[in-house]
């Protein structure tokens, strides 16, 4: 469903609209487990973790509202694709690696709890990225290779 589809919808709408389809369940599931993470890591004797969650929160925060309002669609001169499937793949690699760290470095509750979720967030970030592909693969037309005319 495209969310620019109805614009009588109003903003509420579109949210709900969006968030219905699999990118909207995914940049939501990926919000959830930022917060959930900038939770855990604060509540943590070493909160220096907590700014990894705090960008890819906000990263995906500002994906999902232009995703929400089309402003992909209308802002032609970034290319969407590429753009998403850089931020999936960014915070599928930071956020295994640096949940890695953190278990085996953390003995506290609160730490280990971050490193789990964390590690769960790099497989859907993994994933979110992994569906991505598939769309940047299409959307790419080969040159033509035969011979042209006039030479």
């Amino acid at each position: 469903m495209d969310p620019s589809s109805d614009s009588s919808k109003g903003c509420m709408g579109q949210f709900c609209t969006f968030l219905r389809t699999h990118k909207g369940l995914l940049l939501g599931a990926e919000i959830c487990a930022c917060i959930l993470i900038l939770i855990c890591y604060g509540a943590s004797r070493t909160p220096g973790y907590t700014s990894l969650a705090i960008c890819m929160l906000i990263y995906c925060i500002v994906m999902f509202i232009i995703y929400t309002c089309a402003l992909d669609s209308q802002l032609g001169f970034i290319h969407w694709g590429w753009t998403d499937f850089i931020r999936a793949l960014i915070g599928a690699v930071a956020f295994l690696i640096t949940s890695l760290i953190v278990l085996i470095g953390h003995r506290d509750g609160a730490g280990i709890t971050a490193g789990v979720i964390g590690i769960l967030t790099g497989i859907l970030f993994g994933y979110d990225a992994y569906t991505i592909l598939p769309k940047l693969r299409r959307a790419h037309t080969a040159a033509p290779t035969g011979p042209t005319e006039g030479i």
